[in-house]
């Protein structure tokens, strides 16, 4: 889950047409490779693997290592707090008897939804700061609403007994690398076949960014399949805001090949995090990046490295300039 502004990459003609909800309490925290702390955030060394923070590290490493290492505050957005908001709300539906899961039960629980998240993250209420009519926060609510309406023509709960909801999963792999992330729904069919389910408040990407889509589904099917030694049967993206469904059934090839990525994406991790050398890749996407202002791109400077860096040459057995190192 990544807290950037929904929509960014559509309107950029990328290949991400929708983004996760903010991360959310100390659960979700875990799953985004970040360290829940009292006080200030004392930088870390990644240990980890996310979707969300490997999506951002292919997108701009600088924008991995401002999230990961800096962990510079970001302001939420209508759009991704809304996904928040929509997913609690279908995450909650669940509670409720097959029968009692309509279209009114759903939109009836936003409201307490949204008292919720405001109590768990009061920064969100400074989204309608400047709404003292609340005219704008009931049109917010109202396409809320839309979008879980829309939810019920693309599925039937009434049809749907989840396994997992909101499923935190980690997995470490033979090298050592730990693959983490939260799984919005799993089903498992009586014969034992198993279905990943994600949630998406955007719109379905057009057919040549599909497979930048399908990343976030593939990796958690990775770590399904490494944790139950299970395939999942299929992958399926529900995009309330288009009313499209995108399902893939995967195959051991399909991730064996993921799980190669992963591994030459951590070693570069690996290496920006000994070096200190975070590069910034410019895209369509910076316009809505919170970071502007630490980033060479548009003329700022980013703070200190706050982790030791490798010198050329130096003993990285632990002599001077040795990288603390990584998991």
């Amino acid at each position: 889950m990544e807290t950037s502004t929904e929509g960014a990459a559509e309107a950029a003609g990328g290949g991400v047409a929708d983004v996760d909800p903010p991360v959310v309490g100390e659960q979700a925290a875990r799953a985004q490779d970040v360290t829940v702390t009292a006080g200030a955030p004392v930088a870390i060394a990644p240990a980890s693997l996310s979707p969300s923070r490997a999506s951002d590290f292919m997108q701009c490493p600088l924008l991995y290592r401002f999230r990961v290492i800096d962990r510079l505050p970001e302001k939420p957005s209508e759009a991704a707090t809304r996904g928040t908001l929509v997913h609690a709300v279908l995450e909650r539906l669940f509670d409720a008897p097959a029968g009692e899961r309509t279209p009114p039960r759903a939109k009836s629980l936003i409201p307490g939804q949204w008292d919720r998240l405001r109590e768990s993250r009061p920064e969100v209420v400074e989204l309608f700061a400047d709404d003292p009519e609340g005219e704008r926060l009931a049109r917010w609510l109202g396409e809320a609403e839309q979008l879980v309406e829309r939810w019920f023509s693309l599925e039937d709960p009434t049809r749907l007994e989840p396994a997992e909801r909101e499923l935190f999963v980690e997995a470490e792999l033979e090298s050592g690398l730990r693959l983490r992330g939260i799984i919005d729904r799993v089903d498992v069919a009586p014969t034992g076949e198993v279905r990943i389910v994600d949630y998406k408040t955007g719109k379905a990407p057009r057919p040549e960014y599909a497979e930048g889509a399908l990343f976030q589904m593939k990796f958690y099917a990775l770590v399904v399949w490494r944790l139950k030694q299970v395939v999942p049967r299929r992958l399926q993206l529900v995009y309330l805001g288009s009313g499209d469904v995108l399902t893939y059934d995967p195959v051991v090839a399909d991730l064996e090949r993921v799980e190669r990525k992963l591994l030459a994406l951590w070693e570069a991790i690996r290496l920006a995090t000994e070096t200190g050398d975070w590069r910034p890749r410019p895209t369509k996407l910076c316009g809505w990046c919170d970071h502007q202002a630490h980033c060479p791109e548009f003329g700022g400077t980013p703070p200190p490295y706050p982790l030791p860096v490798t010198v050329a040459g130096a003993d990285t057995a632990g002599g001077p300039g040795a990288s603390q190192p990584l998991r």
